[in-house]
């Protein structure tokens, strides 16, 4: 096959299915046949604000696939076959930055498309040769592609879970350092907080509890959340938040609150009030808004550690990989559908309630021809 599709967004809420020709590899790059991208929320944010400057694109960064073709340069430098299946990170960092050399790669200015830097899933059609996003049949990578192969009997499906299970890690252990006797408190139960909720888990704390929202979806998400290691959960102006967690640790309060609630603000204010004296408050939910009267004094007073938190490392995929493939917590009940490529558009808009019921981790199967469950 000399050509193949790819859905291609074109403008907010505007997705096409285009036909391409394959491009031709050179010795530093290769090509990926995609065989599963999962459908994360930032996805949402890059199809509803495509800037004009990186003109059409095709999203999608959460890809998992099979080494169609490699150039002689990429193939001494990745060390894989033709025929690996691998997953991706979204980074395409430089290498020789300070960052990079530091083992911080995520944080090279090469990887942030503000500063006219690449990424996956966030790279235009006008880049050369354009094909760099994960909603497609196939995937050009370049030279500096950061791979791990997926182990052994894991399908493509469940190991498109591999970067938001590797948040949950970074974030609850490599980060948060949450262990064995600690309380921890997740504020929202969407992809993030249910990974940071296995992430506890299997970092072996003693009390786990998550909160969430008094409707439908997240009543179905928190009771997710209980099959996958939540100890408690806490929906969100039913009663009081603070003196609830307060009850449940016997007035010590949580040595970790991690607040990964997108939209409104008021969960920066309960994290901080949430944590013990001495405790850790991790920032990964955004909120695209600044904070009203926030009282950093609560900081200070309490000796709070406050981390702002960024994507994954290497490890922490690495060790993601191996906790779907043991499945030791239930975590691949967190894939909840299976969409072909022409589903991509309602996919996209099921990010934000407007599609299939019920979503926790969605994957775009660029083979399939129906959507399926």
């Amino acid at each position: 096959m000399t050509t193949f599709q790819a859905a291609v967004a074109l403008a907010a809420n505007q997705i096409e299915i285009q036909e391409f020709t394959k491009p031709a590899i050179l010795p530093e790059s290769g090509l990926l046949k995609v065989a599963a991208t999962g459908v994360c929320g930032s996805d949402w944010g890059y199809y509803q604000n495509l800037p004009a400057s990186r003109g059409p694109l095709i999203l999608g960064h959460e890809t998992v696939g099979y080494i169609e073709s490699m150039g002689s340069l990429a193939k001494e430098k990745w060390r894989l076959k033709e025929g690996d299946l691998v997953a991706l990170e979204e980074y395409i960092p430089c290498g020789t930055c300070h960052a990079c050399r530091s083992g911080d790669f995520r944080l090279c200015d090469a990887t942030d498309w503000r500063l006219g830097g690449m990424r996956y899933g966030a790279t235009g059609l006008n880049v050369a040769p354009g094909f760099w996003g994960g909603y497609s049949h196939y995937q050009y990578l370049h030279l500096n592609t950061v791979f791990h192969q997926v182990p052994a009997g894991l399908s493509a499906r469940h190991a498109a879970l591999a970067l938001p299970i590797s948040n949950g890690i970074e974030w609850t252990y490599l980060q948060g350092g949450a262990g064995p006797g600690q309380t921890v408190v997740i504020q929202g139960p969407g992809q993030q907080g249910l990974a940071c909720v296995v992430a506890a888990k299997a970092a072996g704390a003693n009390q786990i509890i998550i909160t969430g929202l008094a409707n439908d979806t997240d009543r179905k998400r928190l009771a997710l959340a209980k099959k996958l290691g939540a100890d408690h959960t806490i929906e969100l102006g039913e009663t009081d938040l603070v003196q609830d967690v307060k009850e449940l640790t016997g007035g010590l309060m949580a040595d970790l609150v991690i607040d990964c609630a997108s939209g409104g603000t008021d969960s920066v204010i309960s994290a901080v009030a949430l944590a013990r004296k001495k405790g850790m408050v991790i920032l990964g939910g955004q909120k695209r808004k600044k904070i009203p009267e926030f009282d950093s004094d609560q900081i200070i007073a309490k000796f709070l550690t406050v981390k702002g938190m960024r994507g994954h490392s290497y490890e922490s995929v690495e060790l993601a990989l191996q906790l779907i493939h043991s499945d030791k917590y239930a975590v691949k009940e967190m894939s909840t559908h299976l969409l072909g490529l022409k589903d991509t558009d309602l996919a996209l808009n099921s990010l934000v309630g407007n599609g299939v019921k019920e979503p926790i981790h969605m994957v775009i199967d660029p083979n399939l021809e129906t959507t399926q469950s």
